[in-house]
């Protein structure tokens, strides 16, 4: 679980990262990430109904992201607001296909430390 101060809360924080935010979107997962002029980062997860209309299966998509942006926390730059948007092809993807996804986007908007990045492979 994320700590509060990495959760993104409230309509506002979502609207600026989807008003002012770059994005990067591949077939299962979009994120949209923004500067925060923060010490830390935080993260929002949407999972809409349009991804099944089971919640089971949705909080299921929601703790697998939300295990993975935990794993790759400790190797990011902070100050960043972001949003990962998932889309219906993720229902019945692997844990691992996830992760792989996410990474790539993390590593195309150059949200890694330069120096870690290696490292996040072997996690």
């Amino acid at each position: 679980m994320f700590k509060r101060i990495n959760r993104l809360t409230k309509n506002k924080e979502f609207d600026n990262v989807f008003a002012n935010g770059r994005s990067n979107y591949d077939k299962i997962i979009g994120v949209k990430l923004v500067f925060n002029k923060l010490d830390k980062n935080r993260f929002g997860i949407l999972v809409g109904m349009k991804i099944s209309k089971k919640a089971v299966q949705r909080n299921k998509i929601t703790r697998q992201v939300r295990e993975i942006i935990c794993s790759k926390l400790p190797f990011m730059k902070t100050g960043y607001d972001c949003v990962i948007i998932t889309l219906p092809p993720i229902l019945g993807k692997k844990y691992q296909i996830i992760d792989k996804s996410i990474e790539d986007h993390f590593r195309w908007l150059k949200l890694y430390k330069q120096q870690d990045t290696n490292q996040c492979q072997n996690v």
